[in-house]
């Protein structure tokens, strides 16, 4: 069993009550735009981190972290990509894989609307955590939480933290 934070676009961002839901995980996902890799320095001394970089990230970010993370975690095959679309709206350069290949779990940042919708059609979960940093048109900073055991994704929380 592993409990996961999914946060995206902290933008540079980084404060005590993003750090407060970190150490209550057992892992930290970041969906790119990260912003300052003070962000990803932080989260990994505190808990393992897997990120991806965003459209906002320069070279340092580019080459610490891919633009694709594809990996197990327990029984649940994830990919990890910033600009990735939605159900109905996927990018164009994440579509064909999805279709020839679609992971059980697909995330995305990029939009700082948070989402969570099943994809029926390609029978996987999309989610996008929306926003945690300040920068932005999103109102309410935002980020989600859940537990992955064996080959189940449960106990999805959306976890506010306020107005950006």
């Amino acid at each position: 069993m592993k409990k996961i934070l999914l946060l995206s676009d902290t933008h540079g961002h980084m404060d005590d009550v993003i750090l407060k839901y970190v150490q209550q995980a057992d892992e930290v996902w970041h969906a790119g735009d990260i912003g300052d890799l003070v962000v990803t320095d932080t989260l990994k001394k505190v808990k393992p981190l897997r990120a991806v970089y965003g459209n906002i990230d320069g070279d340092k970010a580019r080459m610490e972290f891919p633009l694709h993370n594809r990996f197990w975690c327990e029984g649940v095959d994830v990919w990890i990509t910033h600009i990735g679309g939605y159900p109905g709206k996927y990018n164009p350069s994440v579509r064909e894989e999805l279709q020839r290949n679609p992971p059980k779990l697909f995330i995305c940042g990029h939009s700082h609307i948070l989402k969570v919708i099943f994809d029926k059609k390609n029978n996987l979960l999309h989610m996008n955590p929306g926003a945690c940093g300040k920068s932005g048109f999103h109102e309410v900073r935002t980020m989600l939480r859940f537990v992955i055991e064996a080959d189940k994704i449960k106990d999805l929380e959306v976890i506010e933290l306020g107005k950006r």
